[in-house]
């Protein structure tokens, strides 16, 4: 059973994580164990709380680029009428982006999430995993090597044009990156980012176009487990739930915010420390236990 207060701090700790690129699985699996509490990762009652903190981080990202989204699925249904997507129709093509960026982690997800979740969700394994999701934030930054990006690009094209800009291709392999958040102590947000930097999006476009593509996949995810709500409803649980729920919205609320924001000028770099070092940290202390 989750107290209230648990509920809040995880639920705080979900709409953060799952939007700064420091993996939400990886802290959820992580700090309970840390700090001693007692909750079984494998009950109903943790499941239907997971499925209702995403739901509103899933929320809270359409709501925030709600005008966006009207824009994309105009250009999209543009598109489809004249069964071609025109050069100035950079919303459509942005919005078949995100549609064919989203396949893999939906066939991988349907296929194989809750077989790597079971093998790995190990609260020393996802520490390991923190450490190589910092590993990896680090190596996207070095690779590409592109410390100038924001002051290149901040005057030129609008950022959707700059994203629309991405071959399908490219596309698939930003949205394949983020398949390793199937591994708890990887990030999404994170995995994507590197994945845009790869292909070439400076931060400020990586950033939105991975949070555009997790609005659907994290909102997607949320629904399918829905039904497991109704499992074992109790009455005890909704206080908890409702306090998940709304702490987890604000803190994604201010996550989106703060990062759309942040990733204009800086880079991945801090975040790369933090899950190196959290990482090790953790995994030590878990260890020696």
């Amino acid at each position: 059973m989750i107290s209230f207060t648990q509920a809040i701090i995880l639920g705080l700790l979900q709409g953060l994580s799952e939007l700064f690129p420091i993996s939400s699985l990886g802290h959820t699996v992580i700090i309970p164990s840390l700090i001693g509490w007692h909750i079984d990762q494998g009950s109903n009652a943790f499941v239907e709380f997971l499925v209702v903190t995403h739901l509103a981080t899933a929320l809270v990202l359409f709501i925030f680029f709600i005008a966006d989204w009207m824009l994309i699925l105009k250009g999209m249904g543009i598109s489809l009428k004249e069964r071609a997507i025109q050069k100035e129709n950079s919303y459509g093509k942005l919005g078949w982006l995100i549609v064919v960026a989203t396949v893999p982690v939906g066939i991988l997800g349907i296929l194989f999430e809750q077989k790597l979740k079971d093998l790995f969700a190990s609260p020393f394994a996802a520490s390991l995993f923190l450490i190589a999701n910092g590993l990896l934030l680090y190596a996207a930054e070095k690779m590409t090597q592109k410390e100038d990006a924001v002051s290149q690009y901040i005057n030129t094209a609008h950022i959707d044009e700059r994203i629309s800009h991405l071959s399908f291709g490219k596309a698939i392999w930003v949205g394949a990156a983020q398949c390793l958040a199937l591994l708890p102590g990887f990030s999404r947000t994170g995995s994507t980012l590197s994945g845009g930097l790869v292909q070439k999006l400076d931060h400020q476009a990586a950033a939105r176009f991975s949070f555009l593509l997790a609005t659907p996949v994290i909102f997607a995810a949320a629904v399918l487990k829905l039904p497991e709500l109704f499992i074992s409803p109790s009455s005890a649980l909704l206080g908890p739930l409702v306090a998940g729920f709304i702490a987890s919205a604000l803190a994604a609320f201010f996550a989106v915010k703060f990062l759309t924001n942040y990733f204009k000028t800086k880079t991945l770099k801090p975040f790369a420390w933090y899950c190196v070092i959290a990482g090790v940290i953790s995994s030590v202390i878990l260890f020696l236990r």
